[in-house]
């Protein structure tokens, strides 16, 4: 058999170009793939320092709301139930994640996944979502800031006056000075190093987490004292029923977000195999456990019909005479927002640098500082934008974009882990700089089978036939036809295999994307909505049969940086993490996807403009990727 190569070139495969360059793939994770002429980032953190990103990414101002709110209109006393089932959610992203993050430790997080499973196509859309939802996400953060910081000096107009909010009525703009400087100043963090900005982010997230520590010894301490009156209440445990405990895990599901910053910084971390799984693991269940304990707390010291929706933590403990209380829980507010502040801006210059080391972005955003090993421009850029935003916008109503780009990307990461278990690249992208070498070895591969063949490459197809050794007849083991027929059988059954898990794959998601559709509109006709949630159903169950009885690829054993984390439960996790994240994802508001679709609409025209002519592999030449290493070794070249 010969060696199949393809390229972009024109007259070398041409077939493959139009909408086949959403779909080409680039190399995973390995050493050719480390370019000299790329910068790399240092290579500084550990655990603590992954650990203090994630949480202080994940834990924001939100909690000290959101539980009053949930509390109050979904869950009741169950809310700890509530923060329970969506940790548990999030933990299945998680795990895909952590199996990623290891096998491919460069910057992107899922954006680099993306691309190298899924296609260029694709990982544009995700990388450009991801970069809306830091940008407004950042902003949106930065002006939740001053309204907390003007209570710790005594009310809302106690903010000096260069500082304060301004409004200007004849531009009906209200304007913040205090949320633009904030970013600026956590920009300067970011640029001075990735390890001087986890220890600030570290310092930050540390006092949040004191804050909320206060909260839950001293308000179980009130709840001994005064009984837990809070769960005596006559409507039970489940005042809103199972559905509505359901209901509030959706809504709390998005105070998980922000443990994906830890994959964003796979390349500066000094062990990632094994450094990164833990580090997203021990922040998630940081987060779950604090959030858990809050609630059971607070839940118990004041009924969930009493509750007030805006200030529920700071209202139990003046109900039981802790009016100072507040202080603290404000301090903890500002601490939780500036930690979520730096974890919005950190990904982001990431993953335009990825971007641009793809081509898909402008080569500016991929300079690299040669002291502190920061993406530089990519970072001030970052910030700037975010800073902008902050000062003029007020960005509230598009902060449920935020949530678009984050459920995109897990559904992504998701689908990845089966394309990775199931059907891994089985080509690799050579640069065409390695053209030469590549015929070369063609040409030597294909006189070698032919020399076992019994024919000789010296001689014209015309010319008549000569055997092997001259006249001379050779006997032939009978095992090597055997084991010769036999490997036939087992590539050819391997190709179907592909064929069968690649379709499934497909049809998994076509099914989750019916199923929740037509259950989350209650519009549909009964007979129609029945009939689509049961197709939707069959596929998603008939596809998890399928990947559960076939094999997965050998290859996956050798798929990027071996030997790290491996999810489990494959393909009953990713699957389900598919369901929750198209779930979420279908359920958000009408006016939050008129404006993604905006987004990705502009997306769409620079990638088609300038990212699919400018990208890394419009003159790849794809070979297979069993004879990557000999390629590389007869050309002596390294990318």
């Amino acid at each position: 058999m010969g060696v199949l190569v393809d390229s972009q070139k024109e007259g070398f495969g041409s077939s493959w170009g139009g909408l086949k360059n959403l779909v080409r793939r680039k190399q995973v994770d390995c050493a050719h793939t480390k370019r000299l002429d790329n910068p790399q980032l240092a290579k500084e953190l550990t655990i603590p320092h992954l650990v203090a990103v994630g949480v202080g990414s994940t834990i924001g101002a939100g909690v000290y709301i959101l539980v009053g709110e949930v509390a109050r209109e979904h869950s009741g006393p169950a809310l700890t139930m509530c923060f329970l089932i969506a940790g548990i959610a999030a933990a299945l992203s998680a795990f895909c994640y952590a199996e990623l993050a290891s096998r491919c430790p460069s910057a992107g997080s899922a954006y680099h996944y993306s691309y190298i499973c899924v296609g260029e196509g694709v990982a544009w859309l995700v990388g450009w979502a991801l970069i809306l939802e830091y940008t407004i996400g950042g902003s949106a953060v930065a002006r939740g800031i001053s309204p907390n910081l003007a209570l710790l000096f005594g009310g809302e107009n106690s903010l000096p006056t260069f500082l304060a909010r301004q409004h200007f009525p004849g531009l009906d703009v209200m304007v913040d000075p205090c949320a633009a400087v904030l970013v600026l100043i956590v920009t300067g963090f970011l640029c001075l190093g990735i390890k001087e900005s986890a220890l600030a982010q570290g310092i930050v997230t540390a006092v949040n987490v004191f804050a909320m520590l206060f909260v839950i010894i001293a308000g179980g301490y009130l709840g001994f004292k005064t009984g837990w009156t809070g769960y005596e209440v006559p409507t039970g445990y489940f005042p809103f029923g199972v559905d509505g405990m359901l209901s509030g895990s959706a809504t709390v599901f998005f105070s998980y977000i922000g443990f994906d910053t830890v994959a964003s910084t796979a390349e500066e971390v000094k062990n990632p195999k094994r450094d990164l799984p833990l580090g997203i693991a021990l922040s998630l269940s940081i987060c779950c456990c604090l959030y858990m304990l809050v609630s059971i707390v607070i839940v118990g010291l004041v009924p969930y019909y009493a509750m007030d929706p805006d200030t529920p933590i700071s209202s139990a403990f003046a109900s039981n005479g802790m009016q100072w209380a507040a202080y603290i829980i404000t301090v903890g507010a500002v601490t939780a927002l500036i930690s979520t502040l730096m974890g919005s801006i950190l990904p982001q210059p990431r993953i335009l640098m990825a971007m641009a080391r793809d081509g898909l972005l402008p080569s500016f955003f991929l300079e690299v500082n040669k002291h502190t090993q920061v993406p530089v421009n990519s970072t001030l850029a970052t910030g700037i934008v975010a800073s902008i935003l902050a000062f003029f916008m007020d960005v509230s109503q598009l902060a449920g974009m935020v949530s678009v780009g984050t459920l995109i990307a897990f559904t992504m990461v998701a689908v990845s882990v089966l394309i990775l278990r199931y059907v891994p690249p089985d080509e690799v992208p050579l640069p065409s700089s390695l053209q030469e070498s590549i015929d070369s070895y063609m040409l030597r591969h294909n006189s070698d089978a032919q020399m076992i063949n019994g024919e000789n490459p010296a001689k014209s197809p015309g010319d008549p036939c000569l055997p092997l050794l001259g006249e001379k007849k050779v006997a032939v083991d009978c095992t090597v036809v055997e084991k010769l027929e036999a490997l036939s059988s087992c590539t050819l059954d391997e190709e179907n295999r592909r064929k069968i898990a690649s379709w499934t794959i497909m049809l998994i998601c076509v099914g989750a994307f019916i199923l929740t559709f037509s259950a989350s509109n209650l519009w549909f006709s009964s007979l129609i909505r029945f009939t689509l949630c049961g197709a939707g159903g069959l596929l998603l169950l008939s596809g998890l049969v399928i990947l559960t009885c076939i094999d997965q690829d050998d290859e996956r054993h050798n798929f990027g940086h071996a030997g790290g984390f491996i999810c489990p439960f494959v393909p009953l996790l990713p699957i389900s993490c598919i369901l929750i994240n198209v779930y979420l994802l279908i359920n958000l508001e009408v006016a939050t996807w008129v404006r993604v679709s905006v987004w990705l609409m502009i997306g769409v025209l620079i990638y088609t403009f300038y990212g699919r002519r400018h990208s890394s592999l419009l003159n790849a030449i794809y070979v297979p990727k069993a004879h990557v290493d000999e390629i590389y070794r007869s050309s002596g070249a390294m990318l």
